[in-house]
């Protein structure tokens, strides 16, 4: 058997990185612990996609046997579409494995591996592996919503967005429809002034510049087709956006939610005024942010 290629890492966005520097102006924020309850069980690195000789994973975290509710969501991490790893969404799939919830937390390829879209087509591959396996997890049909944060929201909401159209589909006739998006702190229409403000003004440095091979003067057409705005029609799933308060972090946001509701399509969106962006990841946030999500999935 071929040895795998070395793999480019950016190690940039780590969890105790993130800590060090929230902290500072955060003085409320904990690293949560991760606590587990009799019968709940985690599953680690199981193949979900072949690439050459490029394997990519993803983990479960299982509600006790019995328990389940039949729901599961499959988390996308964040790091600026170049770092981040499938365990920082640990400490959230735990609580939500606790409501009952399967959870499922796949690697993809980042943006010094592979430029847009190949980690949006990764995703999606992921999606159609649990989808053929849902009654093995106990899920009901239908029942797999789609989340993510900060970069991972950015493409959890153009994922469940695009589903229908299917420009990011790793196979032809794959149905990656979702029962419901969860953004956290995700960008929603990256042509937003807000966000090219921020993430174009850069040019070179640049995270989502990087991703999508050049700035928004020279790949515009790009910048629209990985905004997830540019696909909400009739058709896209109801909508949980929670936000840390800066506004940047959910640019479109106003005309999305907007869009939503003319097509009569539930939505919320909860702010949580004073988090830093990384909100999810630490306590006292952690636990709010594991209700509010298991809230919105119950409800019809």
């Amino acid at each position: 058997m071929a040895a795998q290629s070395l793999l480019p890492i950016d190690d940039s966005f780590n969890v105790a990185r993130r800590f060090a520097a929230d902290s500072a102006t955060h003085p409320e924020i904990r690293l949560p612990l991760l606590r587990t309850v009799r019968g709940q069980r985690m599953v680690f690195d199981q193949r979900y996609r072949q690439i050459g000789d490029r394997d990519l994973h993803l983990d479960m975290f299982l509600p006790p046997a019995g328990r389940s509710n039949g729901l599961g969501i499959l988390l996308i991490h964040g790091g600026a579409w170049a770092s981040g790893n499938k365990s920082h969404s640990y400490p959230l799939a735990n609580l939500l494995a606790q409501r009952g919830y399967a959870v499922f937390m796949p690697e993809f390829r980042l943006s010094p591996e592979a430029e847009y879209p190949a980690g949006l087509i990764d995703v999606n591959a992921a999606i159609l592996w649990v989808k053929q396996r849902g009654a093995e997890f106990g899920l009901r049909p239908g029942g797999l919503a789609l989340g993510g944060d900060s970069s991972g929201g950015q493409m959890a909401a153009l994922l469940a967005y695009s589903a229908v159209r299917g420009p990011f589909a790793p196979q032809p006739g794959g149905d990656t429809r979702v029962r419901a998006l969860i953004d956290l702190d995700g960008v929603l229409d990256m042509t937003d002034p807000l966000a090219l403000h921020h993430e174009d003004a850069a040019r070179a440095a640049s995270p989502f510049a990087r991703w999508v091979g050049g700035d928004f003067a020279t790949q515009a057409a790009r910048w629209r087709a990985a905004s997830a705005a540019t696909y909400v029609d009739a058709r896209s799933p109801p909508t949980l956006i929670l936000g840390s308060g800066h506004a940047r972090f959910t640019a479109g946001r106003g005309a999305v939610q907007a869009a939503l509701d003319r097509h009569g399509i539930r939505n919320r969106f909860v702010k949580l005024d004073g988090a830093p962006h990384t909100f999810w990841l630490y306590d006292p946030y952690l636990p709010r942010v594991a209700t509010e999500i298991d809230r919105f999935l119950r409800e019809r």
